[in-house]
């Protein structure tokens, strides 16, 4: 078993190292009217505005200027119908995580599934932020010389902060993602109790301390050019404390009193793949899924799972968890 398993996520490494799956491009210029609503909207470290531009009626894309990242970072939010009209409401807000080295970036979630149809009549904002090539949804220790990039300042501190003192976002919170993503919500969710009321991930890698786990994420971060892949958390044997606060399956009990929900496929050929696959990523994500949910049963924490069998690391199956796990996050968001 120790065997097989080695073997698969040799093979996952590889595949990563590679070149991560080829999807449309999104990298022309977009148009739309640009807006004034909340530029003067300030976080407590200093991040603006920048630019906004509203894409569409609903589409609100922003540039802020992040001293956390030391540079700008993109986000996209969806507004609920209503938002125009009702300048003294707030709203919940449902924060969507990508993957890893997604081209397409803050606008994945946009291209790439029904989100805007799915979400047209729920009450709440969707925050869609980028994350970089591989920010991985973390802070970067950089050996502790510097302290940028932050990516979860930049997203727990500054986007947030931003959105609710300009864009009417209120304090009820949800957070979900894919892959990396999923990791993401889980690792916001354990590393900030209570600010988010529910989390899901969805195909995520849940368990980043598992036998050849950090294998993959050196293998991921090596392939976008982090050549250097200790400046992210070090080893994992020298530096294994800074590995394991970063680590979801470490950190279940912070978890407690968050609704929970964990969905993966196995990798293979399911009802949404048009072609028998070669997915030796899915695979991976449903071990490290199901480890992350027998802790939490271990530590008598309830979580939703959908290990669903046959099923790809691909984009129908994510956007069928989001509607699947939508009860679990309207919980959250109190809708």
């Amino acid at each position: 078993m120790i065997a097989k398993r080695r073997r698969m996520w040799t093979l996952l490494a590889a595949v990563l190292l590679v070149g991560a799956a080829q999807v449309p491009s999104a990298g022309t210029a977009m148009s739309g009217v640009a807006q004034q609503a909340g530029v003067a909207a300030r976080a407590d470290n200093g991040a603006r505005v920048l630019r906004e531009t509203r894409i569409d009626e609903r589409t609100l894309d922003l540039e802020i200027d992040s001293p956390s990242l030391g540079r700008s970072g993109m986000v996209r939010v969806l507004l609920p119908e209503g938002w125009d009209e009702q300048p003294g409401r707030t709203w919940p807000s449902l924060w969507l995580l990508h993957g890893c080295c997604e081209r397409a970036d803050y606008r994945s979630w946009t291209e790439f599934t029904d989100v805007e149809e799915f979400t047209a009549d729920k009450q709440t904002l969707v925050v869609l932020p980028t994350d970089g090539a591989a920010g991985m949804y973390t802070k970067w220790w950089n050996f502790g010389l510097w302290n940028t990039p932050d990516w979860e300042k930049f997203h727990v501190t500054e986007v947030r902060q931003i959105l609710e003192r300009g864009y009417r976002a209120g304090q009820r919170r949800a957070v979900a993602g894919l892959s990396i993503g999923g990791f993401g919500a889980m690792h916001y969710a354990f590393r900030h109790p209570g600010m988010f009321s529910a989390a899901a991930s969805y195909s995520g890698v849940l368990n980043t301390l598992d036998t050849l786990a950090p294998g993959v994420i050196k293998a991921i971060l090596v392939r976008e050019g982090f050549y250097n892949w200790t400046m992210m958390w070090g080893g994992e044997r020298l530096n294994r404390g800074l590995w394991e606060s970063h680590n979801p399956y470490d950190n279940v009990e912070k978890l407690r009193g968050t609704a929970l929900y964990v969905s993966s496929g196995n990798g293979d050929q399911g009802p949404l793949d048009e072609q028998s696959p070669l997915d030796f990523i899915e695979p991976s994500a449903l071990g490290t899924s199901k480890q992350f949910t027998a802790r939490l049963r271990e530590h008598g924490i309830p979580v939703t799972t959908d290990f669903y069998g046959g099923g790809t690391h691909t984009w129908p199956y994510w956007e069928r968890a989001l509607h699947r796990s939508w009860p679990v996050l309207a919980e959250g968001l109190g809708l």
